[in-house]
C-alpha cells in the first residue's frame, strides 16, 4: 500500500505577502475584512510577548478594511494596496493621534495630519491597524523605550529586535500582515530587518517625501519579500511638497526591478573601517552572498570601508549635541523621564564646542565624498548591516555603553550621510538559526537597481527557514 501524498501547507492569510493577498482580492477568494480578522487574532498570540505595537486600534481598522472589502467586491479598488494591511511606525504622524517618539519625556499631542507616507498609504486603501514602538527619539538601535514596553524579538524572546524601527521589526517577522514602515536615520530600518530576517530599504534621501525632514533621515518599507517592499515604493515614493528635500515627481516603474548580476561591478566590503570587530557567522553569511552573485556572473572585488574613526565620533558629537538640544528646553522633571542611557549620552553634548559640533558635522561631507568616489569603481557594494549576530533585549545597545553609542552602525550609517539607497536583506542563520541580514547599496537614486539585486539574491540565496510562531502558553 502507498503512502498518501503529505497535504500541501496552506499558509495563513496573515502570512500572506502583499501580492498574494492583493491577486486574492481580485480573484474574490477572500476579503480585507477576513485578512484583517486573521491578522487580529494573530496579534493576540503574538503580542503579550513581543510588545511591538502602540495605538492597536482593531475596530477603526475594521471599518476601514469594510470599505476595502466593498470596493473589491465591486471591482473598484483605489490602488495595489487596497485592502493591504500595515503597521506605521511611532514617530510617522498620523492624524488625531500622537506622536510619543517613544519617550516619556514627550508631551502627547495629537497630529493636526498624516505625515506624507502615512497620508499616500491611508489615500491608498491600505489597512493601517496600529503604530509600531521604538526606543526613546530613534536614537538606539534596540526595543528598550522610557515609553514603550520592552519590544522582543519573535525569533529569540531572549534578544533584541533591533531599532529603531524595533516594534515593525518584530512585527514584521510574528507576521502582523505583510508591511510594515520605519525610519531610518543611520541604520533604523535596515538594522532591526537584518535581526529580524526582513528586507528593509532605506531609500535615496528625497525618494519617499517625509515630515519633518532632516539630514540622512528617510522612511522606508519592511517587509518579508523585495517584491512587496517595490510594491510598497509604488505608493510611498509619490510626491509631497511638505519635504523640502523631496526628489522630483518620477515615472519609475517600481514593479519593474528584475535585473541580471551579471557583468555588475561589486564591491565586497567586509571592514567598514571603525566600530565593532565583525563576528565570524557574520561574515560567512556575507561571504556565501557575494559567492552566489559571482557565480551568477558578477565581478565581485574587496574593497575597503569608507568610515574613519574621526568620521564616527564626529557623528557621535554632533547628534549628541543636537538631541541635548532638545532635551534643553524640558523642564527638569519631563528631561528626568528619558531614559537614563539616552539622558546620559545626551548630556555630554553640552559639553562641546560649537566648533567640536561642526566638526562633527563635517564628517557628513567627509563620507559623502568617501562614497561617491567608492561609487566611480562599483555598480553596488554589498557589506553586513549588523558587525554582531544578536544582543539581549534588555541592553541599549550591542556593547550597551553610552559613552560607545554608535560602534554597530559602522556597516549602515555612512549610506544615509552619502544619501545612497542601501537594503537589508536576510542572507543566511548562524548555527542555532537566528537570522543575519546582508547589505546591498547602489548609487545615489538607483533605488530600482538596489531592488533588483536583492531581487536576483532571492533567487540564489537558498532555503529559507519558517517564520517563528507565537509561544504556546
Amino acid at each position: 500500500m502507498q503512502n498518501a501524498a503529505p497535504e500541501e501547507e496552506v499558509t495563513s492569510l496573515h502570512d500572506l505577502s502583499a501580492i498574494d493577498l492583493i491577486a486574492g482580492y481580485r480573484a474574490k477568494q477572500f476579503s480585507p475584512s477576513e485578512v484583517l480578522e486573521e491578522v487580529i487574532e494573530h496579534v493576540a498570540a503574538w503580542e503579550p510577548h513581543i510588545k511591538a505595537l502602540y495605538l492597536f486600534d482593531p475596530d477603526g481598522a475594521r471599518a476601514v478594511a469594510k470599505a476595502s472589502t466593498d470596493r473589491w467586491q465591486k471591482g473598484e479598488p483605489v490602488s495595489t494596496l487596497d485592502g493591504v494591511p500595515v503597521t506605521i511606525k511611532d514617530n510617522i504622524a498620523t492624524k488625531g493621534q500622537p506622536i510619543p517618539l517613544g519617550s516619556a519625556s514627550v508631551k502627547l499631542v495629537a497630529a493636526e495630519k498624516d505625515a506624507p507616507p502615512a497620508a499616500r498609504l491611508r489615500e491608498a486603501g491600505a489597512i493601517m491597524f496600529a503604530k509600531t514602538t521604538m526606543p526613546d527619539y530613534g536614537m538606539l538601535s534596540s526595543g528598550l523605550s522610557s515609553f514603550h514596553p520592552l519590544t522582543r524579538n519573535p525569533w529569540d524572546l531572549t534578544k533584541n529586535p533591533g531599532g529603531s524601527s524595533s516594534g515593525a521589526g518584530a512585527a514584521g517577522a510574528a507576521g502582523y500582515g505583510p508591511l510594515h514602515l520605519g525610519t531610518d536615520i543611520g541604520g533604523s530600518v535596515r538594522l532591526p530587518a537584518s535581526w529580524c530576517g526582513l528586507v528593509a530599504l532605506k531609500p535615496s534621501l528625497g525618494r519617499v517625501p517625509i515630515d519633518p525632514p532632516y539630514v540622512g533621515r528617510v522612511a522606508g518599507p519592511m517587509t518579508r519579500t523585495v517584491d512587496d517592499a517595490a510594491l510598497m515604493m509604488c505608493v510611498l515614493s509619490k510626491p509631497d511638497r511638505r519635504d523640502g528635500m523631496s526628489l522630483p515627481a518620477d515615472t519609475i516603474n517600481w514593479r519593474a526591478h528584475d535585473k541580471s548580476p551579471r557583468k555588475v561591478r561589486i564591491g565586497l566590503m567586509l571592514d567598514a573601517g571603525a566600530g565593532q570587530p565583525l563576528e565570524g557567522d557574520v561574515r560567512n553569511v556575507v561571504v556565501n552572498a557575494a559567492k552566489a552573485f559571482e557565480s551568477a556572473g558578477a565581478i565581485v572585488t574587496e574593497v575597503n570601508g569608507i568610515l574613519t574613526r574621526e568620521m564616527l565620533d564626529g557623528l557621535d558629537d554632533f547628534w549628541r549635541a543636537r538631541l541635548w538640544d532638545d532635551l534643553s528646553k524640558l523642564s527638569p522633571e519631563e528631561r528626568g523621564k528619558t531614559l537614563p542611557y539616552i539622558h546620559k549620552w545626551a548630556e555630554a553634548g553640552a559639553k562641546l564646542s560649537g566648533v567640536d559640533v561642526v566638526r562633527g558635522f563635517n564628517a557628513t561631507m567627509a563620507i559623502r565624498a568617501a562614497a561617491a568616489k567608492l561609487f566611480c569603481e562599483f555598480d553596488y557594494v554589498i557589506s553586513p548591516v549588523s558587525p554582531v549576530v544578536n544582543f539581549p533585549a534588555e541592553f541599549a545597545a550591542p556593547i550597551n555603553d553610552p559613552d560607545k553609542p554608535f560602534e554597530h552602525i559602522a556597516y549602515t550609517v555612512p549610506w544615509n550621510m552619502a544619501e545612497n539607497p542601501a537594503l537589508s536583506i536576510n542572507g543566511g542563520y548562524d548555527t542555532k538559526g537566528f537570522p543575519i541580514g546582508v547589505q546591498i547599496i547602489g548609487r545615489r537614486f538607483d533605488d530600482l537597481g538596489v531592488l533588483g539585486m536583492a531581487k536576483a539574491f532571492e533567487a540564489l540565496r537558498g532555503p529559507q527557514k519558517p517564520w517563528p510562531t507565537p509561544p504556546k502558553n
